[in-house]
């Protein structure tokens, strides 16, 4: 018998966006259902006309299949193998919309039986799949049920007809991976397979609560429209709705219905109620105090009896623009945001309750308050946690066609699609008090589609504002396009200053990508973010992205882990035998590689040293310098004072010691300041002073247990003193080798000349790292020009030669008491305009596994994201200081270093036990087992072997990060330039 759902051909018809699906709705269903998931029996098909074989393997639902070791070759049932794909832009075949692969389009059927409930008789009986990707067949007992697209959000069949109350059904779900919705899911992620989210079987009563539209405004207002349906089609007489908030008896409002029978919309088969009330004394919801309602809405039959519940908790607040200012309860908020994919590195889309919590709970211990979904809707139980938790949401529909972009964004073929997507986006999260904006989707070009959808989100929810980046191509401050924000990517900062200063604005600034976080990267944040606070019109942006993508993978035969979880190392790393997979480490030959890994996490979300920098420009108390003789402190938020945080003060000295005592923090409303005295006395020596104010929660909230610091703002209380002419010159006796380089006990290698850094993801996708490879910067010759003694020192002069260009490099070692002294100079030719650093390199022998310094710390930090390390005294095990970003390149370093000392932990007194450096001004240092061309070498973690000893770099200059993989480059302050770099440093034996 042909089944008429794949006669349909569902998947190459982009007018079908369903058949068979019940209305998106939000009353919340999860309560009291029955789950399906699970195991499930499980085919991998080639396409989705193939026969359904005798043979069936399993696979969990929920679960991606390209996570489960679908087709693995010692498994005869799993003969199609389809394994994760990253690509960015391009699609994954090569068929134009809206056809997708005929032969060649993995189809996973899920089949299981479930037992109806005998006490489900006479009642509404629906089936709820959470998200599938990215076409679903639904069939119970052989019979076509229903069809749905949109991979991210969940679908409904009715199964009333289909099934007996009391006996036993067969559900088959065919889910098939290409289809011409694949074209508008075209998002920069790994290519899945799979049912990703849970799925579900309920029954109401006949009479039901449609949907819930709640409305909460900031003043007390509240009101509640309820849809009412039968499942026999005509309601019956006498129902009526009530709720209860916080115990507050909430009842229907007549005014309402009299005006719905006045105007003649009621009918036997429309049923609406309106709930109205005017809550006294209402807790307002921010992100700063997400106050949550709880509300509880009953159906009622004629009797009184209870036929239906929603429960729901809601938050009193407004939303709205006003000029170029985003408005939450009429105060301009700054949007600290990042962009958040559903992801794990186990399984793929597939993300628990725990997960999710995570995720959120971290993000908010680094001050960031805002998500964006990108680029479709979330798990909703993210939606709940995010009410909870306190965060302003954009949420996103499901549409991005960045290959096709320009033509799909007027295709007629497309238009249901694009409203659809949007429509069922704002009909299930609209009673979230965190969701503030509606994003159209992302990088999808700007077309009638766009505008299409548009309209229905502004008549059907007034009450919050709506963007859409792609409207940018019409002009930042046009009024007519689909988008209330001008919400860029990546506009290079200058831009968006002089948009704010140019007097043409129009709406506010907030950039919905920026600052990409692929690998050593997030240059220049801090000053970013100087310009968004000092500019009105600017009001904030979203990070991309939350997670490194990097899939667990086994080393020794190519698959993802799944959800065994083995291999999980912590700190970033994953277990010897494993690895983080990107782009074109399972077998694919068309990918984007390690594109994949731009998140501020690491795949098992250890924070990168990014979100330091993040913590510190998102404080909520700020401190500066009074005239030298106190103390200014602000509450830098929005809505809340400081009564919820506790402080002490730390007062860091060049000359090794730490001085403590408590703070009392001043009540502070938002925006308000205080000066307060000093908190110590300076010493009168130690040299150099800072003081740092460590802010902690004062007791336990939901996302930080009491003591949990929340930021460490500092200032510099007094400068270093001038030393003169440094250590005393004594007799002594400095030896070099035939070659001028210094011979040493505790060095295996000798101080050189280094220009050269493993390329960061920035350097390598922005150019620079091609310009510098040119330039011959990865393989100087050095040239020994002349070795001169005068008295106890030794000055050596040499050329180091690239494919072009020559650097003059002169040293010039001097005894001092207990060291050496080395004075450098390198002469850059004008070809070397933008070099990636200039300093000296050395390496220690084996042994030397502490590190101790005076400088900025503990956190990796560089000259253009060094915000989030304060001065101070720090100490790491060498290992520490490395940061395994996925691919390897540039880490480990640390800015403003003064001095350091590298040291056995566990040497004997036998001999010398490590050895100290003192620079001549804070310089940036770093400390690692690996060579530039050991980490420039390997494209993963596990191809890396650790060096005994360690490998010193000490910089007179360092090129910033920036973000040019994805982004503006760095500003021209934190380049390097040619001409005459000179730095001097001392090394001694401890």
């Amino acid at each position: 018998m042909t089944d008429p759902l794949l006669t349909l051909r569902p998947w190459e018809s982009p007018e079908v966006t369903s058949w068979g699906r019940m209305p998106m709705n939000a009353v919340d269903r999860r309560t009291g259902a029955h789950s399906l998931d699970g195991d499930w029996r499980f085919q991998l098909l080639t396409a989705p006309g193939a026969p359904v074989g005798g043979a069936w393997s399993t696979a969990a639902v929920p679960g991606v299949w390209t996570m489960q070791n679908a087709g693995k070759a010692d498994d005869p049932l799993r003969a199609t193998v389809d394994l994760p794909q990253y690509l960015n832009i391009r699609m994954p075949y090569a068929e134009f919309p809206p056809l997708s692969p005929v032969d060649d389009n993995p189809t996973g059927v899920y089949e299981r039986e479930i037992d109806i409930p005998a006490e489900w008789a006479g009642r509404r009986i629906v089936l709820q799949v959470g998200a599938a990707e990215s076409v679903l067949l639904v069939h119970v007992d052989g019979r076509p049920v229903g069809v749905s697209k949109d991979s991210h959000l969940a679908a409904e069949f009715d199964l009333s007809d289909v099934v007996r109350p009391g006996e036993r059904s067969t559900v088959r779900l065919t889910v098939v991976k290409w289809s011409d919705a694949s074209h508008i899911e075209d998002q920069d992620h790994w290519w899945h397979g799979g049912i990703t989210r849970s799925v579900l079987l309920y029954a109401t009563d006949p009479l039901y609560l449609a949907d819930v539209t709640v409305r909460a405004r900031a003043d007390g207002e509240l009101r509640i429209d309820c849809l009412v349906r039968d499942a026999g089609g005509a309601l019956p007489e006498g129902w009526y709705v009530s709720g209860e908030l916080d115990g507050l008896a909430l009842t229907q409002d007549a005014a309402f219905d009299l005006a719905n029978a006045e105007d003649e919309r009621v009918s036997d088969f429309l049923g609406e109620a309106r709930i109205a009330a005017r809550v006294p004394e209402v807790r307002t919801w921010n992100a700063e105090t997400p106050e949550l309602y709880g509300l509880t809405v009953r159906l009622h039959r004629a009797d009184g009896t209870v036929a239906d519940i929603s429960r729901h908790r809601i938050g009193f607040r407004d939303v709205e623009v006003v000029g170029r200012d985003l408005l939450v309860n009429g105060e301009r908020v700054y949007i600290r945001g990042v962009n958040r994919h559903d992801f794990h590195p186990l399984t793929g889309r597939t993300v628990s309750y725990d997960d999710m919590r995570a995720d959120l709970v971290l993000l908010k211990r680094f001050g960031f308050n805002a998500i964006r979904t990108a680029h479709y809707p979330n798990d909703p139980t993210l939606y709940d946690l995010a009410d909870e938790l306190g965060f302003y949401v954009v949420d996103e529909a499901d549409i991005e066609s960045h290959d096709h972009a320009h033509e799909i964004a007027d295709d007629p073929r497309y238009l249901n699609a694009f409203v659809d997507r949007v429509s069922r986006m704002v009909l299930r999260d609209k009673n979230h008090p965190s969701v503030i904006i509606w994003s159209l989707g992302n990088e999808s070009d700007y077309g009638a589609n766009h505008d299409a959808a548009a309209g229905w989100v502004r008549r059907h929810d007034p009450t919050r504002p709506l963007q859409y980046e792609g409207a940018a191509k019409r002009g930042w401050a046009d009024p007519d396009v689909a988008s209330d924000i001008a919400c860029p990517m990546y506009a290079p900062l200058e831009d968006c200053v002089a948009h704010a200063l140019s007097g043409e604005q129009t709406k506010p600034l907030i950039q919905c990508e920026y600052s990409h976080a692929m690998g050593n990267s997030n240059g220049t944040l801090s000053d970013h973010w100087a310009a968004i606070e000092a500019t009105p019109g600017l009001q904030g942006g979203f990070i991309w992205e939350f997670w490194d993508h990097g899939i667990l993978q086994r080393v020794n035969d190519g698959r993802p882990v799944g959800r065994g979880g083995a291999g999980l190392y912590g700190n970033g790393v994953a277990a010897p035998g494993y690895r983080w997979a990107y782009g074109g480490d399972f077998g694919e030959k068309d990918h984007d590689g390690a594109f994949i890994a731009d998140g501020v996490v690491f795949p098992d979300r250890t924070p990168k040293p990014v979100m330091y920098e993040h913590r510190e420009l998102a404080a909520p108390v700020r401190v500066s310098l009074f005239r030298h003789e106190g103390l200014v402190l602000s509450n830098h938020q929005h809505f809340r004072g400081l009564e919820w945080l506790r402080g002490e003060w730390e007062l860091a000295l060049a000359d090794g010691r730490t001085l403590t005592a408590p703070a009392q923090l001043p009540d502070l409303r938002p925006g308000e300041t205080a000066v307060v005295p000093l908190p110590l006395e300076l010493p009168a020596d130690g040299g150099e002073a800072w003081l740092t104010l460590r802010v902690t929660t004062a007791e336990d909230l939901a996302w930080a247990p009491r003591g949990t610091e929340v930021c460490a703002p500092q200032v510099l209380l007094r400068t270093a003193s001038a030393d003169g002419d440094g250590d005393p010159v004594v007799s002594g006796r400095v030896e070099v080798d035939d070659d001028g380089l210094l011979v040493h006990p505790l060095l295996t290698a000798a101080p050189t000349l280094s220009l050269w850094r493993a390329p960061t993801d920035n350097d390598e996708l922005g150019g620079m790292a091609l310009r510098w490879r040119t330039w011959g910067l990865d393989s100087l010759v050095r040239k020994v020009v002349s070795i001169h003694r005068d008295g106890a020192s030794v000055t050596v002069l040499a050329e180091y030669a690239g494919t072009t260009g020559v650097v003059r490099h002169r040293q010039v070692f001097t005894p001092v008491e207990d060291g050496i002294r080395v004075d450098e100079q390198a002469e850059l030719p004008e070809e070397f305009e933008d070099v990636a650093r200039v300093g000296s390199v050395f390496e220690t022998v084996a042994g030397l596994d502490l590190l101790e310094w005076f400088g900025q710390g503990p956190w990796e930090s560089y000259p253009d994201r060094s915000g989030g390390a304060p001065v101070g005294h720090h100490a790491l095990s060498v290992d520490e200081l490395f940061t395994p970003y996925l691919r390897p390149q540039e880490s480990g370093g640390r800015h403003g270093v003064r001095r350091f000392t590298l040291s056995a932990p566990e040497a004997d007194d036998l001999g010398p036990t490590g050895l100290a450096v003192t620079l001549d001004e804070p310089r940036q240092v770093s400390v690692t087992r690996y060579r530039a061309e050991d980490l420039t070498a390997a494209a993963h973690h596990d191809e890396l072997v650790p060096r005994a000893g360690c490998v010193v770099h000490l910089d007179a200059a360092h090129r910033g990060l920036g973000t040019a993989s994805c982004g503006p480059d760095t500003f021209a302050s934190y380049l390097v330039a040619p001409g005459v770099h000179h730095w001097s440093w001392t090394l001694r034996a401890l």
